[in-house]
């Protein structure tokens, strides 16, 4: 029995796939630098979510809409890399963890700068 389940397996190999097709194939101008960081299949395979990382966090909403302009192009590319019996619909969206674990250091620094700065009341005891 595999460790994984398939969809995680196949999600992997989209998330590849779907990389090599964005550096390769498209030639868009205007997308700029764009990592995909992973990709979540649906259990039954027929739907997957593609979250990229974008450079210029601004115009990340305009890249999404680009690159959902290709995922005509991108399914027909994976149907030809991927074994399997239907390639799956492809929805990408900016994967937000970046900011997020920015948030958090951010918020973190922000904790330890204040405990390390003197308190004006333990002067006064």
């Amino acid at each position: 029995m595999h460790p994984f389940k398939r969809s995680s397996r196949v999600s992997e190999s989209i998330r590849k796939e779907v990389a090599d097709i964005i550096m390769n194939k498209i030639k868009h101008k205007d997308l700029g630098f764009v990592t995909v960081t992973s990709a979540k299949a649906s259990d039954d395979l027929k739907h997957a979510v593609v979250y990229v990382s974008v450079l210029n966090v601004e115009e990340g909403e305009k890249i999404i809409k680009k690159l959902n302009s290709t995922v005509s192009f991108i399914k027909g590319e994976l149907g030809r890399r991927l074994k399997l019996r239907c390639a799956p619909t492809i929805a990408f969206k900016i994967d937000e963890t970046i900011q997020y674990g920015m948030k958090i250091d951010k918020l973190l620094d922000d904790i330890k700068s204040e405990r390390s700065a003197p308190n004006d009341d333990e002067d006064l005891f």
